[in-house]
């Protein structure tokens, strides 16, 4: 490609909205423009990139035998009305209308659409296992759009959606699938993790997040340090210690503590450590009533682990102050186990606690040497809190570690959630109709752009990894100004531009007329991984320079499309 006949559109300013590298880089290299909140335009060095994403991933989906389809972006009210998530789904979905006043949505994602063609299509269990995928565009009515293309409103998605005839021939699939992402991130060139995750409300039994690896990233990871265990921290479960628990060794004490209602402000009251202080939230019941959970001082509670405990309203809800008061007595940083006025399920660490403080159930006071068993009852137990780094690993291999990660893909097990609720039925062998079961995996196309920027940047720009760069290779030639060397210059850059391309690599050459430094600063911001300066002082002795985008310095090579190729790797 020619610049000067392609419309590269750099700034030197850094947009004062912008609030990620990813998001300013993008701006400022001409990759995105922004029509609107949460709505982007791809301009062409944007459509490059995301055009070899894309050509990755489609490679790697139909390897791995899924068949490619394109459903509408607008989709009925019926359908997601048979699967019960017109209302599930909020203010997260775009409703509209049309003329004749029929209800219709942009869909945020597409499985009642493929589950009702392949009702459509799909009679007998001779024809599953299938799997149906599409790159397709995608609107989610994010409350606050953010970060450009990171967490915007309308994306690129490759959505895909597997029917099996068997739980087992559902898991194999999913492990192909999840093998086929795997070879996608790694095609990519990014640092990645696989991480268990929860499936939230697209539903399943089992599913798995695959994460970029970035400082800004919104979700946190907990990593074993020397195992294979990795989960988003939402899933990450805590196991109990397997220690027994301290025998009690003080007495109960009520301490006056006025106005000390929060952990910190109660352990710096009563000079005891935030892991030897027992707090208790109270949450909606799933048959009525009220729940207590007890959690150490240091530990925050998981709400989507505390939705799943049968004894716990799903969708989680915290007491208000109003029925706290009520059934207690006492405002709410007052609370505690003891002579508790309902049930309490104790997180396993705070279960372990002996001789611990914990509110008084009486406004200003707190009770210090309490001990389970003794002055609480001995509570009911289970993994309700956040995992926190240098816990143990639940695999029992290793100590965790916390990371930053975008999620750039997931992988679900459906089971029959859809297919059930959408009465799609197939003819066993006998005959007989059987509801499938299924599974649904998604890449984000778009935000893996993104996310591959927010991980590999620099002072000067963006380094994209060769197999997405919109270029793979620069040519700059410089000193066409001077006369008595232009000629040569210009026939070696113009030489070594066709025969990269004659060799298929993506090649382009600033032939804008630029000086050497604004060259060169364009090419790092959009991050071209390689550079080839043509000028006369290295032809002079038949040598072009060579530089990395990640390297420090540049090099001098053979003046010869080989000796180039050779540091292209072949």
């Amino acid at each position: 490609m020619r610049l000067s006949r392609f419309p590269l559109s750099t700034s030197k300013e850094t947009p004062a909205d912008a609030a990620v590298v990813s998001h300013q880089l993008m701006l400022r290299g001409g990759f995105i423009r922004q029509l609107g909140s949460g709505l982007y335009s791809w301009m062409p060095i944007g459509v490059r990139v995301l055009r070899k994403i894309e050509a990755i991933v489609r490679e790697e989906m139909n390897a791995a035998g899924a068949m490619e389809i394109v459903t509408p972006t607008v989709q009925p009210a019926e359908l997601w009305q048979e699967s019960g998530r017109w209302a599930q789904m909020g203010d997260e979905m775009l409703r509209i209308k049309d003329r004749h006043k029929n209800e219709f949505c942009f869909g945020p994602t597409a499985e009642e659409v493929v589950t009702f063609h392949v009702r459509q299509d799909i009679r007998s269990y001779r024809q599953l296992p299938v799997n149906y995928y599409q790159i397709q565009t995608k609107f989610r009515d994010e409350r606050r759009p953010r970060f450009g293309v990171m967490r915007s409103r309308e994306f690129v998605m490759k959505d895909a959606y597997s029917f099996h005839m068997t739980e087992s021939s559902l898991a194999a699939e999913y492990d192909n699938m999840r093998a086929a992402y795997a070879k996608v991130f790694t095609r990519v060139g990014v640092d990645f993790r696989i991480v268990k995750a929860d499936s939230g409300n697209i539903g399943g039994s089992r599913s798995e997040e695959f994460h970029i690896l970035a400082q800004s990233g919104e979700d946190l990871l907990a990593v074993s340090d020397a195992g294979d265990y990795a989960a988003n921290v939402e899933a990450a479960e805590t196991r109990a210690s397997g220690t027994p628990r301290a025998a009690a060794t003080a007495a109960v004490e009520k301490v006056s503590t006025p106005g000390q209602k929060t952990c910190e402000q109660v352990s710096k009251f009563m000079k005891v450590a935030l892991d030897h202080k027992v707090k208790l939230l109270v949450v909606k019941g799933a048959e009525g009533g009220l729940v207590g959970i007890a959690l150490r001082g240091d530990h925050q509670l998981n709400e989507i682990k505390a939705a799943k405990h049968p004894k716990i309203a799903d969708p989680f809800q915290m007491a208000t102050p109003e029925e706290v008061k009520a059934v207690f007595g006492c405002e709410v940083g007052y609370l505690g186990p003891v002579a508790c006025p309902i049930p309490v399920i104790a997180d396993f660490a705070a279960s372990e606690v002996a001789d611990f403080v914990c509110g008084a159930n009486e406004d200003n006071h707190h009770l210090r040497g309490a001990n389970w068993g003794r002055d609480a009852a001995e509570p009911e137990t289970a993994d309700l809190r956040m995992i926190v780094e240098g816990d143990p690993s639940p695999d029992g291999v290793g100590t965790i570690k916390l990371y930053r990660g975008i999620e750039g893909g997931h992988v679900f097990q459906l089971g029959k959630k859809y297919t059930k609720a959408m009465n799609l039925t197939v003819l066993d062998e006998n005959q007989q109709p059987v509801t499938p079961e299924m599974g649904c995996y998604g890449i984000g196309v778009t935000r893996m752009a993104a996310a591959v920027i927010e991980q590999r940047n620099d002072a000067n720009g963006i380094l994209w990894p060769d197999a997405i760069a919109p270029f793979r290779v620069i040519v700059c030639p410089i000193g066409l100004d001077k006369a008595d060397t232009a000629g040569a210059v210009k026939a070696a850059a113009e030489t070594l531009y066709a025969e990269l391309l004659a060799a298929g690599i993506d090649t382009a050459i600033d032939d804008r007329g630029l000086r050497p430094g604004e060259m060169f600063k364009d090419a790092d911001l959009i991050g071209i991984p390689h550079r080839i300066i043509v000028g006369a002082k290295g032809l002079a002795t038949q040598q072009f320079e060579y530089k990395r985008r990640d390297a420090a310095g540049a090099e001098m090579i053979a003046a010869t499309t080989s000796a180039v190729l050779e540091k292209l790797g072949g």
